[in-house]
């Protein structure tokens, strides 16, 4: 390092700075969290003696939502209103460099390099997330200020990346996520037939990188042909002097085979790639950042049909000790059915009356029904009145009697446990 000397003869001398630079420990690292310690040095070049008054370091974070005019406008003779913002503050670090001993005003800084380290722990309260968007901005940085007399202050500053570390391994981000819907194609009289749509997800929580398998049923019954498609989206929320905005983004998506009418397709863990994205943002109370996987149908004349399944972007991947069965496919066909109760897999038909009324006792009753009289020529009875003959008669009414005893009486005591 550069001499350093204290001198009051020095007060005219503002000196020339070469250079100015702030670098960090360790420049490999791409982001720092609550409660980590961040260090590094300040490098600065002299060309000839510098008068130094202070040096010192700023270290700040804060999180700002705002959009329309500035915010020191006031509404305008065409009537606009003034800017809506909101300001949160994360980090506010000062720390001193170099000053001047006691009873001295400045600090003469001989000609050469001089590094003066620097070093600060972050909070440990949670930070949120770094973050630049339409309407605002979640930003950290690490700045040194060069104060000298005579001269405007010199500063150099440095983007210091911070994140919310989000776990996908908890119990609430390892639920399995499950939705259906249908829709009726048509309108009023001349409704085609519905297009029903079930999606399944094995978890909420994803990382970056990881690929989403979907699980989905889509079963047309319409007249059209439809075309499944899935895609992930990122929706950012900033909350501003009473008043919101939002913007949607896609950022991933997968399509699907058509589907014929009266066809059915199953996706059995089709893939989505999550691309490199910002994690989800969901403790700051200005900005919010969400996800969400869409499963929906394009449906020619008609509005699409779709599913939305709450998906969380987090920092530490899936460590696959919260898996509960090894077999998601067949856990999907399971949930399928007793959770929607909507799109069983295959549909059981009913029992067949054949089966629960026996030739005996078919052959007591007499058909309930007369058979229609012979008519010659045009029917002989109006249009739609006519109706099928059942084959088997309906099942016995309930009696408590049991009409076919057993011969064997169960004599065995049964006893209650409680």
């Amino acid at each position: 390092m550069g001499g350093e000397a204290g001198s009051t003869a020095a007060l005219g001398s503002e000196g020339r700075v070469k250079s100015l630079g702030l670098v960090f420990e360790d420049e490999r690292k791409g982001c720092y969290s609550s409660g980590e310690t961040v260090a590094g040095h300040v490098l600065l070049e002299a060309t000839e003696p510098v008068a130094l008054r202070l040096l010192r370091l700023e270290a700040q974070g804060r999180a700002t939502a705002t959009w329309g005019p500035s915010a020191s406008a006031r509404i305008s003779a065409s009537g606009a209103a003034p800017a809506a913002a909101s300001e949160v503050e994360y980090l506010n670090v000062r720390l001193s460099l170099r000053e001047p001993p006691a009873g001295e005003a400045v600090i003469l800084l001989q000609p050469g390099k001089h590094e003066f380290p620097f070093r600060f722990q972050l909070p440990s309260e949670p930070l949120v997330t770094s973050f630049t968007g339409k309407y605002g901005s979640i930003q950290y940085c690490v700045k040194a200020v060069l104060e000298r007399p005579k001269v405007p202050d010199q500063s150099v500053k440095r983007e210091l990346q911070v994140v919310s570390h989000v776990d996908v391994n908890t119990p609430a981000l390892l639920t399995p996520v499950l939705k259906t819907q249908e829709k009726m194609v048509g309108c009023w009289f001349f409704t085609s037939g519905p297009v029903s749509l079930s999606a399944k997800i094995e978890r909420k929580g994803y990382c970056n990188g990881e690929a989403i398998p979907i699980y989905a049923e889509i079963e047309n019954c319409s007249s059209r042909l439809i075309v499944p498609k899935a895609a992930i989206f990122q929706t950012q929320t900033y909350l501003a002097s009473g008043k919101t905005k939002t913007v949607r983004h896609m950022v991933a998506n997968v399509r699907g085979n058509h589907i014929a009418s009266g066809s059915t397709d199953i996706w059995n863990g089709k893939t989505l790639k999550i691309p490199p994205v910002t994690p989800s943002i969901l403790d700051c109370c200005i900005i919010r950042v969400d996800y969400s996987l869409a499963v929906y149908i394009h449906i020619p004349g008609a509005k699409k049909l779709m599913l939305e399944l709450p998906l969380v972007i987090g920092t530490i991947p899936y460590n696959g000790f919260g898996s509960r069965n090894p077999s998601i496919a067949s856990q999907f066909r399971m949930d399928m059915s007793w959770l929607t109760l909507t799109l069983p897999e295959q549909p059981e038909a009913p029992p067949n009356y054949a089966d629960v009324v026996s030739e005996e006792e078919f052959s007591r009753h007499v058909p309930p029904y007369p058979q229609p009289p012979d008519c010659e020529g045009e029917a002989c009875y109006p249009m739609f009145a006519c109706i099928q003959e059942f084959r088997f008669q309906p099942p016995p009414l309930y009696s408590e009697v049991d009409p076919h005893p057993s011969d064997v009486e169960d004599t065995q005591p049964v006893s209650f446990i409680l």
